[in-house]
């Protein structure tokens, strides 16, 4: 009877290992080949394509066929989770190739993002000026009047750039652009000279 136990979870470790082997292989060669078939017919795909489909299969295929010399029943199980590992990556691989295109856009916008912040910043320092110092409130009544469309303008820019900071969303460096030239409109507007501030 020990032994039988013990075999039992030899077999049953085993079928967990090579499991999970084959989960990760079906889902990885899916994926992979997801994002190389959807490269574009500018680039030649078939060529990835084929060394995902080969290194995929040169490993799924032992993951199943070894257990299934030491016990048949584990090679049909392990057939049907990946037959479901690949179902699964099938349908999840879009939000998976979503989620790295956007890391990788981030990483690339990151310097352009931070000069977005430090642009961002000075231009709400430069405001604070016209809002904050009672000498420019008074000589520049216009910069703080909302009534005005161009200030209205500059306050709904200010507050978009804001926000879109706050969730640092890819529409803030078009933002910060529309700020700047919205400060520089109401600036015109208001009748101060150019190079002020």
């Amino acid at each position: 009877m020990p032994a039988f136990a013990e075999s039992v979870v030899v077999g049953t470790l085993q079928l967990l290992f090579w499991g999970a082997v084959l989960v990760c292989a079906v889902a990885v060669t899916v994926v992979a080949v997801r994002h190389h078939s959807a490269a574009g017919p500018e680039t030649k795909a078939s060529d990835p394509v084929f060394w995902d489909l080969f290194m995929g299969s040169a490993v799924a295929i032992p993951a199943v066929l070894i257990p299934a010399l030491n016990a048949p029943w584990t090679g049909a199980v392990l057939a049907l989770l990946g037959a479901g590992a690949g179902v699964a990556a099938y349908r999840g691989s879009p939000r998976i190739l979503a989620w790295q295109s956007d890391r990788r856009q981030l990483k690339q916008d990151r310097p352009r993002y931070t000069a977005a912040q430090a642009e961002h910043d000075a231009l709400l320092a430069k405001w604070s000026r016209y809002e904050l110092d009672p000498a420019s409130c008074i000589d520049y009544p216009a910069m703080t009047d909302v009534r005005q469309p161009e200030t209205s303008a500059l306050i709904k820019a200010m507050r978009d750039a804001e926000q879109l900071r706050a969730a640092r969303h890819q529409g803030y460096l078009p933002a910060v652009e529309r700020f700047a030239l919205a400060l520089t409109a109401a600036e015109k507007a208001a009748g101060i000279p150019a190079g002020r501030g």
